[in-house]
């Protein structure tokens, strides 16, 4: 990292202009930022805008959604690429490090703190009730998410079919989510380059104004030496944050083999890491199939009470994967201890779903001003943005099946498979209590965090006069 940070020096020794935000304010306020990062994606980001434009007026609007619209290329949570690459736009590699681990830190050590307490005192009748109240908010809040997506999704006819082909995909067929991803881009990428206007549905956050000025911003708008493109310190960077990913993961497959669960997590979530467009919710379908069905890593309702965990706790929602990777080493531990081994996979889930993230924004970062009016790249990511929302449906009828009834019956015949629901064994209180989440959000237009939260204290109070 020494010898990164040293030929950066040698690419940047004078900035275009310098600024007088110093190292370590901007190290106070990432660790704000951090703190108070809760509300998935979209609130992430209104907070990191209100502080770094409106606040502080370190970045210009113009900048910020400038930046916005690369993170959203690419595959991870976007809120947490937006921190790595407005750090790194400020204070060079050392910038984007701080502000990317910060980003993280409080959410991992939130849910490493709530797995021990699920897994040593989950039978504890205050703690059944939260999270049973708990899996009904999020429920809600997913679908949520579907309909927040959808309408900035789903803007024609094309974009409505795309949907429903990566419902019906990955819902009845069960399609692997990296394959749906593909194919749309492709779709996309194509129709896009003919010039369709089906495919021209520009970012999810909007498009950069060239006539937004970010002159009065600390930064200014000019760039930064050390943000100009050089190939030289691209490829020195992308090598070396490249080999701190891989080379734990090439490490365990070699000394414990590729059937031990510290294996199949790296590999798994290294995988995830690199198809992970779209944002959290995207994806943990995926994840919570193939982690409940393939791996046997989690029951169907551990997986929502992992969610809302992420959820109620700071940090990017794709943290769940933590949650995921401890109970998968909680149960099958090896000759560790099982919270050893469980904390292992915490840290191992951890590194190898956020190393590349790092990866993507100083790979990619200096190359941006090629991108943006890209008509065949806009048009792959507007499929992706579309499939995603079929995917999301799928979740939220995931979770729906495994929260409001207590038996499934899986059926499969041509090729389809599907679970379908035992009429007579709805779980009553789940759904009572999901209505009034879907209500509080919808209806009443509640916030993310007060629904979660009173959904939890109903939950305990449920669980404690039944």
């Amino acid at each position: 990292m020494v010898q990164i940070v040293g030929a950066e020096r040698e690419v940047a020794s004078a900035t275009s202009r310098d600024h007088d935000i110093s190292f370590a304010e901007a190290v106070r306020v990432w660790v704000c930022i951090a703190a108070l990062s809760f509300g998935g994606p979209a609130g992430q980001i209104a907070m990191m805008h209100r502080i770094l434009v409106d606040e502080k007026r370190w970045i210009g609007e113009g900048r910020f959604l400038h930046a916005l619209n690369y993170c959203m290329l690419l595959p991870g949570p976007e809120a947490h690429q937006l921190a790595i690459y407005i750090g790194w736009l400020l204070h060079k590699t050392k910038g984007g490090l701080v502000a990317g681990i910060l980003f993280v830190l409080p959410g991992f050590l939130s849910i490493l703190a709530l797995s021990y307490i699920y897994v040593i005192f989950g039978n504890v009748g205050v703690i059944e009730g939260l999270f049973f109240g708990l899996k009904a908010a999020v429920l809600a809040v997913v679908l949520q998410a579907v309909a927040r997506i959808g309408r900035r999704a789903l803007k024609n006819e094309v974009m409505v079919l795309i949907a429903v082909a990566a419902f019906l995909a990955i819902f009845a067929f069960r399609v692997p989510f990296p394959l749906i991803i593909l194919a749309a881009a492709i779709i996309g990428y194509f129709g896009g380059r003919a010039g369709s206007q089906w495919f021209q549905l520009g970012g999810g956050h909007g498009r950069s104004d060239p006539g937004l000025a970010d002159r009065d911003s600390v930064l200014g708008e000019e760039t930064p030496a050390h943000a100009r493109p050089n190939l030289l310190w691209s490829l020195k960077i992308s090598a070396a944050f490249l080999l701190l990913w891989l080379i734990p993961v090439a490490a365990l497959l070699l000394i414990l083999g590729p059937d031990n669960v510290f294996s199949q997590i790296s590999i798994f979530f290294s995988k995830m890491a690199m198809v992970t467009f779209g944002g959290a919710y995207a994806v943990l379908s995926y994840v919570a199939q193939e982690a409940v069905q393939n791996y046997g890593w989690l029951k169907p309702g551990e997986m929502l009470d992992g969610l809302g965990m992420a959820e109620t706790t700071p940090g990017p929602l794709i943290q769940v994967v933590q949650f995921v990777g401890f109970m998968g080493a909680f149960r099958n531990p090896g000759t560790l201890s099982p919270l050893m081994a469980a904390t292992f996979a915490s840290v191992l889930t951890t590194w190898v779903t956020f190393v590349p993230c790092f990866l993507w924004i100083f790979l990619g970062a200096p190359f941006i001003e090629g991108l943006r009016d890209n008509k065949a790249l806009t048009g792959a990511m507007s499929a992706i943005t579309a499939a995603v929302v079929g995917v999301i449906m799928n979740l939220a009828i995931w979770f729906a099946l495994h929260l409001l009834f207590n038996k499934l019956i899986h059926w499969q015949a041509y090729g389809i498979e599907l679970d379908v629901p035992v009429a007579n064994s709805i779980h009553v209180s789940s759904l009572l209590l999901t209505l009034a989440s879907i209500v509080a959000i919808f209806r009443f237009k509640f916030g993310m965090i007060p629904v979660l939260l009173m959904s939890s204290c109903a939950g305990i109070i449920w669980n404690a006069v039944t």
